[in-house]
């Protein structure tokens, strides 16, 4: 696998490179990582990997400075992966001047993680932007974890007029269901036995939605009670539209998702199970 820290080093590389695929990370990376680097190899011949811990996305209460940097390790993963090319920039290299131009999502980037994260999608755009103006890939991959990031993004490559397709990748989950995520390291012992509890209350919300509930702020409501009963502090559970994440409206037949952030001692976790209610899926 080659490495690369400099902009002008990776484009000579990808020169008369065949369909490129990219995989942005900010590393320390986790089975999660390692299946989307696997799942690239389906899309495209030369598979690319980023790492870089992209301060535009912190907000001053964030982790920026404690993220865990696990450089050496994630490049053992990567070559193993059989990753061709690791882009590794540092700040100065990404933004060599302050970065005065941004990428503005609409107003879904003020909701749900947004309205929690002040300036985070806005920060996550602006970087994914620049990775693809420089590696400019066919292909790019974000998992479904993420599921507001891959909204945006996806959005913004179509509005944009990008020639990239989005790929999804689902969610890599723990024997327990715990969504496997960087900030896990974050968890004590005792608190990592407790977060699997973030799936199961989402997967009872949509087998209720499933089963023809339609009280949903209500599921809502009992779900946050629950997680915030067990020492959690909870941001927020919302059923919404697959499609745009807004609010469902009757007959509330489209596929639906149901998402959630919550504290659970120095984590702040995330997840989402996909509805499909007209299909009974």
């Amino acid at each position: 696998m080659q490495i690369h820290p400099l902009i002008s080093d990776l484009r000579l590389a990808l020169k008369n490179r065949a369909r490129i695929v990219l995989v942005p990370t900010m590393g320390n990376l986790h089975a999660g990582h390692l299946a989307l680097m696997t799942q690239a190899r389906t899309h495209g011949d030369t598979v690319v990997a980023s790492i870089f811990v992209n301060r535009l996305q912190f907000g001053p209460s964030d982790d920026f400075e404690r993220y865990p940097r696990t450089f050496q390790d994630d490049c053992d993963q990567l070559a193993a992966a059989g990753v061709d090319l690791l882009f590794a920039p540092n700040e100065a290299e990404l933004y060599p001047e302050p970065q005065e131009y941004y990428i503005e999502p609409p107003q879904i980037q003020h909701q749900l993680d947004g309205e929690f994260r002040p300036g985070h999608f806005r920060g996550v755009a602006t970087v994914v932007l620049k990775l693809f103006n420089i590696v400019q890939p066919q292909v790019a991959l974000f998992g479904k974890k993420d599921y507001q990031q891959l909204l945006v993004l996806r959005n913004m490559t179509r509005q944009m007029a990008l020639p990239i397709t989005i790929v999804g990748g689902e969610t890599v989950r723990a024997d327990d269901g715990l969504a496997l995520s960087s900030r896990n390291a974050y968890l004590s012992a005792t608190e990592r036995a407790e977060a699997p509890r973030l799936q199961r209350v989402l997967q009872r919300i949509s087998s209720a939605v499933l089963a023809g509930e339609r009280e949903f702020a209500q599921l809502e409501r009992e779900a946050a009670a629950e997680l915030d009963q067990h020492g959690w502090k909870t941001d927020y559970v919302a059923i919404r539209r697959q499609a745009d994440l807004q609010v469902p409206r009757p007959p509330t037949e489209q596929p639906l998702v149901v998402l959630a952030a919550s504290r659970l001692g120095a984590a702040r976790l995330i997840d989402n199970v996909e509805i499909n209610a007209g299909t009974g899926r």
